[in-house]
């Protein structure tokens, strides 16, 4: 699995407005989203680092009590174990990665 094409990758709807490319390696998971204007994400925690790079889009992400609007060309770095949640002010692309994988999400295509 050294290239990937991301069309190829068949897409999700994990949360409502939250679709989802999910590309697993042996220790981390990428995830692409095309999220909706409006969607929000419930507050969470899990025991993933996880970096969210917005690449399209306007996202509001609260971690552990701190909210911040991330534009383009940001990144948030969510510890493992951190409480956070957000919402999706325009629709968004945004990338995560989480480190160990996600096992929640192994049941999509490597």
């Amino acid at each position: 699995m050294a290239f990937i094409e991301l069309d190829s990758i068949g897409q999700k709807e994990i949360l409502p407005g939250f679709s989802v490319r999910f590309v697993h390696t042996d220790s981390m998971t990428l995830a692409y989203w095309d999220i909706k204007a409006g969607s929000v994400l419930p507050e969470h925690s899990h025991h993933h680092e996880q970096v969210a790079n917005v690449t399209e889009g306007i996202l509001e992400l609260t971690i552990e009590g701190e909210t911040k609007q991330i534009l383009p060309g940001e990144i948030a770095v969510i510890p493992s174990d951190a409480v956070h949640s957000g919402v999706a002010i325009t629709d968004c692309k945004v990338l995560d990665v989480f480190s160990p994988v996600r096992e929640d999400y192994l049941d999509s295509d490597r």
